[in-house]
């Protein structure tokens, strides 16, 4: 308004572009709408905006071209009108035309995008109050939120009254505002394993067997920095051993042909095309690691620790403890062939496997209390039926292994003499199992038969250790340190095994050295071929590189160390990642 007159104020008068000025114009904006291609006919599609800018500009070029065919100055606003109408549009259309189109010419980076959003502000940024009340919220409802809990909490007539609002929110802008948040509808981060990682008797062979075991070698093995060189040890610093440890980590992998990255990024010009179904043809690795020399093999290369095999029924079979036997047994010969001046200790992981026992080897699990009746079978362990020339368990016609019952061995009693779990020669009941309490009884518990055989479900309560006749049997020194075969095998050739804990992967510095073998493999080109599987996959273990071995092995001891602090999985998780670079938390 004129405030001196009361009438609207007109605007300015501004002439039409020339015709020659249009023209150029014209010709600007169809090279923007249509991108010419270097090499061919046709054109690229348009990228300059989205597709309401390119309906826009569309317009434009369509006033703009009737403008410059009819050669007059005069047309400018006839013409901008019958583009409007030709667009089913009116007066304000022709209005909004003309002004687009003088920006244009002015400014050919001026291009007419839409405007909404683009005015307001969100009310989270108008109230940081609300902005926290909803994250406290978001967070006291766990990890399973949802947009529609915004609304509802927005629908509490309390929360309106506090924040001062008059209506509560829909659900789009409750999604809006999770995003506003920093939430993202995605799949959840990975991280480590802690199903029983915690649990009690797992904890207590942490602290009490294996940390402890690898505290007493630890002083006499070689550290690394985070270059992979070795760490100088200070002259004051006692070395009692006159050998060196050695660590090896060993494990099992398994390998498939079709695994490839399936994330990277992909142009939106990409179509699906064809892949081959399932995970292919699988190929598992056994082998021995340490940070000292790497993948375990002579120094010249020619021997070599690995295993290669390819697991199914129809195929190698499967990896067996006998297979592990033999493994350990070439281990240990590279190992007392080419590195004798030192003292090696093989770290395995706690699968069942590698855990196996002798067949009559000493156990309380099954034993019932009382000895056994006349009609009923003998009691003893359940030993595989072994083929007489190959020494290989026998399947029978079902595909599953024969079994053959074995009594169990002599137990020992607390004054070190031989004690038989079956009644001697000369008894009455000759040759049957005597039970729990008269076994029992013979070791001094003169009060075994007042008790249970076993708590319910064998889940005694904690600290109680005679509770039962079970518990007390399993706590007895003959039946609760009971060597594995393996144990057995590599001690009797003067060879160190330590067992890690179960669900501790972080202990076991070979882990990260499949993941980088894993990734490495999946840069190869695909293939279905199983020559190409072996091929591929002793090329990807034969690129980690020694340096990064090195970092895996003290990484692995960073965690250690925050275990002997009372740190649990996910807090040591946490210090590991703070003090990536240092041999132990700080």
């Amino acid at each position: 308004m004129d405030t001196a007159s009361g009438s609207p104020k007109r605007p300015l008068y501004q002439p039409p572009p020339t015709i020659a000025v249009a023209d150029a114009a014209l010709k600007e904006l169809s090279l923007l709408l249509r991108p010419r291609r270097k090499w061919g006919r046709g054109y690229l599609p348009f990228t300059a905006g989205s597709d309401r800018v390119q309906q826009r500009l569309g317009q434009m070029e369509m006033f703009l071209a009737a403008y410059v065919r009819s050669g007059s100055t005069s047309e400018w606003s006839n013409q901008s009108l019958c583009t409007a109408v030709a667009h089913q549009k009116g007066l304000a259309r022709a209005r909004i035309l003309r002004k687009w189109t003088r920006d244009f010419i002015a400014d050919h980076h001026a291009l007419p995008c839409p405007v909404e959003n683009t005015w307001s502000t969100s009310l989270l940024d108008q109230r940081p109050d609300l902005k926290v009340a909803i994250c406290d919220h978001l967070l006291g409802l766990g990890k399973y939120v949802r947009a529609v809990d915004i609304v509802h909490f927005m629908l509490d007539p309390a929360n309106m009254v506090k924040h001062g609002l008059t209506k509560p929110v829909c659900l789009s802008t409750a999604q809006t505002w999770m995003h506003a948040l920093d939430y993202r509808w995605t799949k959840v981060p990975s991280g480590q394993f802690v199903d029983g990682h915690e649990r009690g008797d797992v904890v207590a062979y942490r602290q009490s067997r294996f940390l402890p075991e690898m505290a007493r070698s630890d002083p006499h093995a070689r550290e690394w920095d985070n270059d992979g060189n070795v760490v100088p040890v200070p002259g004051n610093v006692p070395r009692p051993l006159k050998q060196t440890v050695v660590y090896w980590w060993h494990d099992e992998s398994v390998f498939y042909a079709h695994d490839r990255r399936q994330t990277r990024w992909v142009h939106k010009s990409e179509k699906a095309v064809p892949r081959a179904k399932g995970e292919g043809a699988s190929l598992m690795v056994a082998d021995f690691v340490s940070a000292d020399y790497g993948w375990l093999r002579s120094p010249d290369g020619k021997e070599s620790a690995r295993v290669l095999f390819k697991p199914g029924k129809n195929r190698d079979g499967y990896f067996t403890h006998e297979e592990i036997l033999s493994h350990a047994t070439t281990a240990m010969d590279i190992l007392q062939r080419h590195y004798p001046h030192e003292h090696h200790i093989l770290i395995f992981d706690n699968a069942p496997t590698h855990l196996k026992r002798a067949a009559d080897a000493l156990s309380a699990r099954h034993m019932s209390k009382f000895p056994t009746h006349a009609d009923k079978p003998m009691f003893g362990v359940e030993a595989n039926v072994l083929d007489v020339v190959s020494g290989k368990p026998v399947y029978g016609r079902d595909g599953k292994l024969l079994k053959r019952k074995v009594r169990m061995e002599h137990g020992t009693l607390p004054n070190g003499q031989r004690q038989s779990l079956y009644f001697e020669a000369g008894h009455p009941r000759e040759g049957v199992f005597k039970g729990m309490a008269q076994i029992l009884e013979e070791r001094g518990y003169a009060d075994a038969r007042k008790l249970l055989a076993q708590c319910p479900e064998f889940k005694c309560k904690p600290p109680a250790k005679n509770c039962c006749c079970r518990r007390l049997l399993f706590n007895e020194p003959d039946f609760r340190d009971v060597e594995t075969l393996l144990e057995t095998h590599c001690r009797g050739r003067g060879v160190d095994v330590l067992f890690l804990p179960k669900f501790h992967c972080e202990l076991n510095c070979i882990e990260q050295c499949w993941g980088h073998a894993k990734r490495t493999y999946r840069k190869f080109p695909p293939s279905s071929a199983e020559a190409d599987l072996e091929r591929n996959v002793v090329a990807a273990l034969d690129a980690v590189p020694l340096v990064s071995i090195r970092r895996f092995y003290t990484r692995a001891h960073q965690f250690m160390d925050a275990y002997r602090r009372g740190l649990d999985g996910l807090r040591a998780a946490w210090a590991a990642k703070k003090t990536r670079n240092a041999g132990v938390v700080r």
